[in-house]
């Protein structure tokens, strides 16, 4: 078979982003994965909706609210609860025209729907070996097939913390959310126990879709182990049951688990990632695909630059410029900053997450965006988080103090 020059293994957003830019630049591509490109993704995404206007990409959104609220319960407005105003809208992606878009940006590139077995790294070539026996090869392979990839390399973490999340789209006794909202958080507790208040605290993620149908999750933030679907399905139904609200129809059901703070692969190996496998998942947001599409376009340039340019450049060169640029030194500082931070956001109880989150909402709005997006350059990433902990509640500094002298000692 002849020699590509970038394989892409994987299927998902990541690997179609990149690998749909790869192709943009004139480079000679192979792609890889265990199913289908053309196989409908399984899980929503959401994005705020200035981030694809910034890209000119805001018709690939389904659905987009401008009433953006959160509730964190330490409160009370007119209607009996503290209610966060975003003022930015938010959306959800029409996964199917999503998917499309990038395959079309592919030009009819076919995936070769295989496993890979084992990868082998040459001076000048790479050898992708899969359990039919097939080989490919290619001058440079990129590992575009998320975060559960036994390829590529990282330092050991014992604690890997995940974010879970369960929920449902479908039709209710009573309206779960007011009309035409969307509710970023909903960390008000009044549904729980007790005992459910010692536990890992967890959130409701939900939007009015119209037509009288809703999208409501139960979401745990960073926690290890991770909160169970189980616990979650219970806590949803719970809250909705506080509310006198019942699920009368259930389209479509949501399982999502990733992890928050996967470490950083190591940037001197010959295989380059990209995406959820590339560490890229935002640790303080959970957010991926806004990064995929601002990220994308750059890395492919640098590829198709340093392969046209040097025809002779060992693979290992090769994968080493595209590590420098995924992971330039102040992406890689923003990146250990938002891990400090959800480290000491894990060993808050629920109470101290409400209040943090609720004083989080009240930055600047485009200090608070810019941080949820990873978008603020690093200078002003240390500002905003010296004015978070500025404005906090004396509880939630003590909470940042105490987790630091944990740390220390």
């Amino acid at each position: 078979m002849d020699s590509a020059d970038v394989l892409v293994m994987g299927a998902g957003p990541a690997a179609l982003c990149i690998t749909a830019e790869l192709v943009q630049q004139g480079l000679k591509v192979q792609a890889i994965a265990s199913k289908s490109p053309l196989e409908p993704w399984p899980n929503t995404y959401g994005i705020w909706a200035a981030e694809l206007e910034s890209l000119n990409l805001q018709e690939l959104l389904k659905y987009r609210w401008k009433d953006t609220v959160s509730f964190f319960g330490d409160g009370l407005n007119e209607k009996g609860n503290i209610c966060t105003n975003h003022y930015l809208d938010y959306g959800l992606f029409n996964s199917i025209n999503f998917q499309e878009a990038l395959l079309e940006r592919c030009n009819g590139l076919t995936w070769q729907v295989e496993t890979v077995k084992k990868i082998e790294f040459g001076e000048k070539e790479t050898t992708v070996i899969c359990t039919s026996g097939n080989k490919y090869f290619a001058r440079l392979v990129i590992d575009a097939s998320g975060h559960k990839s036994p390829f590529i390399r990282r330092p050991d973490h014992d604690d890997i913390a995940k974010q879970a999340a369960y929920g449902v789209v479908g039709r209710f006794s009573s309206a779960p959310v007011e009309k035409n909202r969307f509710v970023l958080m909903d960390f008000r507790p009044d549904h729980l126990s007790l005992s459910q208040l010692s536990e890992p605290p967890s959130f409701l993620y939900a939007m009015d879709l119209g037509d009288g149908s809703y999208f409501v999750e139960e979401t745990s933030l960073a926690c290890a182990p991770p909160v169970s679907f189980e616990i979650l399905k219970s806590r949803l139904i719970s809250r909705l049951s506080s509310k006198g609200i019942q699920i009368e129809e259930i389209t479509h059901e949501e399982h999502c688990l990733f992890p928050m703070n996967l470490p950083l692969p190591y940037r001197d190996q010959p295989l380059l990632a990209f995406g959820g496998s590339a560490s890229m998942v935002h640790p303080a947001s959970g957010y991926l695909v806004g990064s995929l599409l601002r990220r994308a376009p750059s890395l492919a340039k640098e590829i198709a630059k340093t392969i046209k340019n040097d025809p002779l450049m060992p693979t290992s060169q090769i994968a080493r410029r595209g590590w420098k640029k995924l992971w330039n030194t102040e992406l890689v500082q923003r990146h250990r900053l938002y891990q400090f931070g959800l480290q000491r956001l894990m060993s808050f109880d629920e109470s101290l997450l409400r209040s943090f989150f609720d004083t989080f909402f009240k930055l600047p709005k485009n200090d608070w965006y810019g941080y949820l997006t990873n978008t603020l350059p690093l200078p002003r990433l240390f500002i905003v988080m010296l004015k978070l902990f500025s404005i906090a509640p004396f509880k939630v500094r003590l909470g940042m103090i105490n987790f630091l002298v944990k740390k220390k000692s």
